[in-house]
Formats: C-alpha cells, structure tokens, sequence
C-alpha cells in the first residue's frame, strides 16, 4: 500500500483462481459516462488505497483505466502492476465460443495489460456478433450456450491471460447450470446488490458453492441510465446514518460488507471516495441490521434487453425478481 496511506481494505482469496489470487474487498467502479474525469479520478483512488478497479468492454473506458493505470507506475503510486486488481467483462455480442478469447485479448490491449485479474460473462446472454447496444434489440439476443462459452473463459484462464473468471447478472439457477460442468467453477458472481435488493437467496447459494458475491449499485443507481435515488433517499437508511454518525452511503456499503459480499461503487468524487473507504472499523446493531432487513424490495436493473414479454425477463432472473 502506498506510503502514509491511512486505510486498509481487507481481501479475499478467490476460489479456482491461479495462484490464490487475493481481491480487494471494496474496488472502484467505472461504468459511467464521464471518461474525462476517469483518469483523475483513479489516480487519486490509487493515492487513497484503493487497489481493485472495475471496467468492461462495454463501457468503453478501458483504455482511459489503462492509462491512468500507466501513468500511477510511473509516478510510483504503486510499486508494480501485480499490486492492482483489475476486472473486466465479456459483452453479449462476445459471448459466442469463438470470440472469447479475442475479446479478452482486445480488453488487454486497451488496458495495455498482459493479464486481468478476474474476466466476468456480463450477463447470461449472448447477442448477435458486433452488436454492440445497450438495451440489446430484442431480435439480436440469442440464448448463451453456457457450457461452450465458458469451456472457453477457463482456456482464458488456462492461456494466463486472466488469473480468475467469473460470471456477472447470473441467477442460482444460472450458476447451477454452470457449476455442472466447471472444470474451473466461477470465482465471482457481480450482481446489482444494496439495501433495497438484498440477494439473500442467492448470497446462500454462494456461499455454499464458494462463490464470492460482488455489488454493483450498491448505493442505487443514481447517475445511470436507470437512474433511480431510491437507496439514498430511504428514510430508514437515514435515519441509521444519523444515528452512527455516518452517511448513507457509509450505511449501505458497510450493510453489504456484513453481508459477506465485496462491492464496486462508483465515485468520481475524492471525499465521497475517501468516506467509502471509511467503513471497516464499525459495525451496524442487531436492530440496524432488522430494519434493514424489512426495507421493501424492489430491483433497479431489470434486464440487458427490451422484452415486450414478460415471460422473457422471467428466464432471464429464474424467478429471481
């Protein structure tokens, strides 16, 4: 960690990774628009310990991580690349046997990286080849063959071009598929995850497969293209912070983190970046943790595509909405 730094994110070892490979619990994540204050932003990220950084291919960010990532080893920030984390995914459209691996590769190329951390499947659907929008169309999604495309993420992993892989947006069902022919079982499942969509079952079914579960908008959504302020603006969750002493977003992240999950919120923003980092020496009460538990449960990202039929996204999440 860097020198005079004041913080310590604790880590956890990923299952059927190369060589044990340790994760940040909290990381820094990217999806967002602003590519212009992105280097700034993980630069001082990096200043401020964090060492975990979440891109996609999808994004469209990767190159501007990889060079901010660059730029911290030569400025000495962090001593070597092997101190950092860094996560991307697999998008719908690469999601076809034959395209895993070139598209692995064109994420390293735009990172300027020789290996990831951990590659995730995005979500569990594939899209017809160099079809590149979100929502997908929904006349270009195709179902995922899961066994195919995943026999080619572990010769990713095989090829030490990532030392772990993951899945991203899968249902216990999904995950059941998966583990039933796995030669290397996912390491990670990212899923959305805060107070207001707890994952209770599917945080179960992890930890008993050994699969670690990763938050997205663990503070909601707000600045997304589904942009919601419901998480910050639960009054139980208000009512916690002012009672701790701490902000909402403290709240949240720390509810995830005793929860057994890891989390990659997204902050631009230093002092917000500094307050996330702020959540390892303190605990939520019994009764934080009950209110908590009856907050009303309503999911923010429903789906990769536009479905004119229900029953669609019923496949998509299993029953799981």
């Amino acid at each position: 960690m860097a020198a005079g730094n004041e913080y310590h994110i604790p880590k956890v070892v990923l299952s059927s990774s190369v060589g044990q490979r340790s994760m940040p619990v909290l990381g820094f994540g990217t999806a967002a628009d602003s590519l212009n204050v992105l280097k700034t932003a993980v630069l001082e990220a990096i200043k401020l310990g964090y060492r975990h950084f979440d891109t996609a291919f999808f994004y469209g960010n990767e190159q501007v991580l990889g060079e901010a990532i660059a730029e911290a080893l030569k400025l000495g920030l962090v001593c070597s690349r092997d101190e950092l984390f860094v996560t991307s995914k697999l998008w719908c459209s690469d999601a076809h046997p034959h395209l895993v691996i070139p598209a692995l590769q064109k994420s390293l190329g735009n990172l300027k990286l020789e290996y990831l951390d951990l590659y995730l499947v995005h979500w569990p659907v594939s899209a017809k080849p160099e079809k590149w929008e979100f929502p997908i169309k929904e006349e270009d999604a195709m179902p995922m063959n899961f066994k195919s495309v995943w026999e080619a993420m572990e010769e990713c992993q095989r090829l030490g071009l990532t030392k772990s892989i993951g899945v991203s947006n899968f249902s216990c069902k999904k995950l059941d598929s998966v583990l039933s022919f796995a030669t290397v079982p996912p390491s990670v499942n990212q899923v959305e995850m805060n107070p207001m969509w707890q994952q209770k079952k599917l945080i179960e079914f992890c930890k008993a497969k050994n699969i670690i579960v990763t938050a997205y908008s663990p503070l909601g959504a707000k600045g997304t293209s589904w942009a919601t302020n419901n998480v910050m603006d639960n009054q139980v969750l208000k009512d916690i912070a002012m009672a701790r002493g701490k902000t909402v977003a403290q709240v949240c992240l720390r509810w995830v983190y005793e929860q057994g999950a890891t989390l990659v919120p997204r902050s631009y923003n230093k002092e917000r970046l500094k307050q996330n980092l702020d959540i390892f020496d303190w605990q939520l009460t019994e009764d934080d943790l009950h209110k908590i538990s009856q907050i009303r449960q309503k999911k923010l990202v429903v789906g990769v595509f536009h479905a004119s039929d229900p029953k669609v996204l019923e496949d998509l999440w299993d029953g799981e909405l």
